[in-house]
């Protein structure tokens, strides 16, 4: 549980409780692996548990030995069964009556008011009525589905129904109730209400129908005069709507009790199941295996010989991971999860091709995307990671397009994927443009190629040209077929778990992108900032091993939220004043602050990934505006006022910056401003006002919540006193209590 405290002082907890870190759901992910292998490896691998083969011909006749279930007929008499369900409806009560009250009161009210005029009061009514009408329907519908009184795919059905029966007042209706008065809707509304209280009684499924009997009761109530009764007709046709609806889930469960409460039908004891001669197809063999009618001894040794395999892969791969992470697990679940699902989509190609790929035509086996697992793991995991998956799709696929009897692996296809994967890894894994994943894609062609031209050459045998020129040309579009896959694949997982890769961040970091536009366009000064921020956040993020690119990107759009407000920030006032010398300092610290909850609702807006949006976010954590607090002070002491606000006020709202990415922009966007503000800096000030905002920023606890160390700290300082020095340009100068930690306006 990480402890967090709010820009109110208050100490708060943040408990995770998703799957991300959950043990038990990282070894469940672990154990599917194990399943995966199993059962992907299985037809492969266990020997045959029956004494015939399917497409031969039976030697005997089969008869039924018992009572056995016949799945076929069961299931064409439950769905008879379902088919005979009748649909299902629900009563929903709307209390319409109370609908035609809330309306003759809104009318009471508006007609006692002598300041509307009764042109404006049929104006209103021509919109407000029919409008009230909707939200008491969709009062009630929103109510519903809070409280689970209904379910949605009813409350669904029922908007749907009267929305296409909304009745519509006529015009002279709305011209008449101006003149009602009081008195006259005092009479009207005991009489309204009980007509639609009356007839709503009925079982209504079209509106219309019920409408119709409106006139006949209004005609009997007690109302004379004819006004009246049309008003009073025409709001409570309004109000009438439908109140029996088709309840689509009671009728699926309807049908579903039906199929569940339909007997099993059963192939009667010696009834002939298989007749002589007859040709065993793999319906009929399955349903002979099914019911344990084949007469042939299982070995259960190549079984558990084929799940300790599954587990030492799974384990090994678990090892690796758990190896690598140092002091605690590297990956979170929703990263594994990720790897298990890159495990079953390259298992599952490498079965689909195994489906088509003969003992005659081994070489087809050669077009499947081998590489794609471990391609993608490099883009979206880690390098070292891919290596270690690669061994394990070659182990994989040397069972799986194995077509060879006798032999549980091939090594001609293990050596093929080893070699593709790593040449694939190689020239891919620091891929920047979609364009190098193509290229990668030929390269893995060009060397699998090769890979298998010189298995040909190692086997010593006789080789067909014609065989030898498939082999080849199979190959080489199974590399072709991986980069056409990782290509469509990549946007999915980005998209999915939030991945950032690299090629997506470039793809975000060039200037074309909508948002970077109108940045630079609307606060040139910002895009400035941001793209010097970059620069130097870049630098120090790889200097201590984080993302650089991550953090550049992120500096891109640290500051987007300024482009609501533009000319409210220092590095966008040339030549006018600053608008903050006539504002409230209360209101100046309100804008200023509002740029940080603006820019990450207009990076939602453009669905930007969340990792971008965080460094917008906590970029500037909770740290505190010195220079308004101080002028709202002087200004309370010149009014000879005691202050009505505190240092808590006056901070950021947080959450402090939760990654080093975060971290290192906020201290890099700080340093930019405050440097800049210097007029003839020095190497002494650069690194002087560095190690001050760094020291003024741990004072107030702003790397509580990240992994920074006091070394990574001191590296950062070092780096971007190096990397500041050739980037400076003249800038307003700050008062000295402002330069000790950001930047007066901008920050």
């Amino acid at each position: 549980m990480d402890s967090k405290e709010t820009s109110s002082g208050k100490s708060f907890s943040y408990k995770n409780v998703s799957y991300k870190y959950s043990v038990l759901t990282r070894y469940t992910l672990f154990l599917f692996v194990v399943v995966l292998f199993y059962v992907s490896l299985a037809p492969k691998v266990l020997p045959e548990r029956y004494d015939i083969r399917r497409g031969s011909y039976s030697e005997k006749e089969i008869t039924a030995p018992g009572q056995i279930p016949n799945s076929k007929a069961t299931l064409k008499a439950q769905e008879k069964a379902a088919e005979q369900v009748q649909p299902v409806y629900s009563i929903i009560s709307l209390r319409n009556d109370l609908l035609v009250v809330q309306i003759l009161d809104r009318i009471d009210r508006l007609n006692q008011d002598d300041q509307v005029s009764n042109q404006d009061k049929v104006s209103i009514y021509r919109q407000e009525i029919p409008q009230r009408a909707q939200e008491f329907v969709q009062n009630f519908v929103n109510s519903s589905r809070s409280s689970g009184a209904y379910s949605d795919n009813l409350m669904d059905e029922m908007l749907r129904v009267i929305n296409q029966q909304t009745y519509r007042i006529p015009e002279e209706t709305f011209i008449k109730i101006p003149r009602l008065t009081s008195e006259d809707i005092q009479a009207m509304k005991p009489v309204a209400r009980d007509i639609v209280a009356k007839l709503s009684n009925d079982q209504i499924m079209d509106a219309q129908t019920v409408r119709a009997k409106v006139a006949e009761a209004v005609s009997t109530s007690s109302l004379s005069q004819r006004t009246l009764r049309e008003v009073v007709q025409e709001i409570a046709r309004l109000t009438l709507t439908a109140n029996k609806f088709y309840d689509e889930e009671t009728t699926k469960e309807a049908k579903v009790q039906a199929r569940e409460d339909t007997d099993t039908v059963f192939i009667k004891q010696g009834d002939i199941l298989v007749s002589k001669g007859q040709f065993i197809t793999e319906e009929l063999y399955a349903f002979l295996d099914d019911n344990k009618l084949l007469k042939n001894e299982v070995n259960y040794w190549p079984q558990l010989g084929l799940l300790m395999l599954s587990c030492l892969l799974a384990f090994g791969l678990h090892m690796f991971i758990r190896q690598s992470s140092a002091s605690k697990y590297k990956y979170n679940n929703s990263q594994l999860l990720m790897l298990v699902l890159i495990f079953v989509i390259t298992v599952l190609s490498m079965n689909m091709v195994s489906i088509v790929q003969t003992s005659v035509h081994p070489y087809i086996g050669y077009i499947a995307p081998v590489a794609l697992g471990a391609i993608l793991v490099s883009l979206l995991m880690d390098v070292s990671l891919a290596f270690f998956c690669a061994m394990i799709f070659s182990i994989l696929s040397s069972v799986i397009l194995n077509v060879n009897q006798g032999q549980i692996f091939d090594f001609h296809f293990g050596f093929f994927t080893m070699i593709v994967s790593y040449v694939a890894i190689s020239a891919i894994h620091k891929a920047s443009q979609r364009s190098t994943l193509l290229k990668g894609g030929i390269m893995v062609s060009l060397f699998g190629s090769i890979a298998v031209f010189m298995l040909i050459l190692l086997d010593g045998k006789e080789w067909s040209q014609i065989q030898t020129l498939y082999t080849l040309a199979f190959a080489f579009a199974g590399g072709l077929l991986t980069a056409v896959l990782v290509i469509g694949l990549m946007p999915f997982f980005e998209a999915t778990f939030g991945i950032l890769s690299a090629l997506k961040l470039v793809e975000l970091s060039s200037p074309n992108h909508p948002l970077l536009r109108k940045l630079l366009t609307e606060t040139p000064g910002t895009y400035h900032h941001s793209v010097m921020v970059g620069n130097l956040s870049e630098a120090a993020a790889e200097a201590i091993g984080a993302n650089g690119l991550l953090c550049r990107v992120g500096s891109y759009y640290h500051d987007i939220g300024k482009t609501k407000r533009p000319s409210y920030f220092i590095e966008n006032q040339n030549h006018m004043e600053n608008p903050h010398d006539s504002l409230d300092p209360l209101l100046s610290k309100s804008i200023i602050i509002a740029h940080a909850r603006d820019g990450v609702e207009l990076l939602k807006d453009y669905k930007l990934p969340k990792l971008i949006r965080d460094i917008a976010e906590q970029h500037h954590g909770t740290t505190f505006l010195h220079f308004f607090y101080h002028k709202a002070l002087k200004k309370a002491e010149e009014q000879g006022v005691e202050p009505d606000f505190t240092e808590l006020d006056f901070r950021y709202p947080g959450p402090k910056a939760q990654s080093k990415e975060a971290a290192v922009v906020g201290i890099a966007d700080s340093v930019e401003a405050a440097v800049r503000s210097l007029r003839n800096p020095t190497v002494e000030q650069v690194e002087t006002m560095i190690e001050k905002i760094i020291k003024n920023r741990m004072d107030d606890h702003q790397f509580n919540e990240c992994d920074l160390t006091m070394k990574e700290l001191d590296i950062i300082s070092k780096t971007l006193k190096e990397s500041v020095m050739g980037i400076f340009h003249s800038r307003i100068e700050y008062p000295e209590e402002i330069k000790k930690t950001t930047k007066m306006v901008g920050e």
